[in-house]
């Protein structure tokens, strides 16, 4: 099936609406809840990828592929100062985020695109559970979790507000990776909304 006819355009709109915005509280208050995600195999909630900055479509089929991570995403054409010549980050082909934590700062699944991620599941995706090396099995294809980490910047801060970035990146939202984990492509393969995620 060709992916993209299965792409949902999906519209920046109201990224800076403070009322959107979950505060330092409301964060704390759905850690109990992320914590209790599956360690070994999840399921995938939701598939997007990135045809151009700041631009998403939501996929309810794609391919995973080493050219691009997603089939159509922008990746290969992102340049990268931590990268060795400067060009893409190979370590961040694909970057799942747990859908829970999105739920908990993001709030409603139609916004969950704003946050950049490709895949977001089901699982556990904390550096206690998914230590780099780890390999996953997306749907028939396999990732590995790199070290490179996974940071809230300054557009994150703008669409989900201050709390929710130093939430993300320190402490207990750190080791949870609620901003999320990145990884690299090691099998090709094809990945559809409600697929199992299975640690490999």
């Amino acid at each position: 099936m060709n992916a993209s006819a299965d792409a949902t355009t999906v519209a920046e709109t109201a990224d800076s609406d403070p009322t959107r915005h979950r505060s330092a509280a409301e964060l704390e208050a759905a850690l109990g809840h992320i914590r209790e995600a599956p360690a070994d195999s999840g399921t995938i909630e939701l598939i997007v990828r990135r045809p151009a900055e700041d631009a998403r479509e939501v996929l309810d089929v794609a391919e995973i592929n080493e050219a691009e991570g997603i089939a159509g995403d922008t990746w290969n054409q992102r340049s990268s100062p931590r990268s060795p010549d400067g060009g893409p980050h190979p370590d961040a082909q694909l970057t799942i985020m747990n859908a829970r934590a999105a739920a908990a700062v993001i709030g409603p699944v139609e916004r969950w695109p704003l946050a950049g991620d490709q895949i977001y599941a089901d699982l556990d995706i904390s550096h206690e559970t998914l230590v780099a090396g780890t390999r996953l099995g997306i749907g028939d294809a396999i990732v590995e979790v790199t070290a490179k980490p996974h940071r809230g910047c300054a557009k994150y801060a703008a669409r989900f507000g201050s709390d929710a970035l130093r939430f993300v990146n320190t402490g207990e939202g750190q080791a949870l990776r609620m901003r999320g984990v990145n990884c690299r492509v090691i099998q090709p393969g094809t990945v559809r909304v409600g697929d199992a995620i299975t640690r490999l």
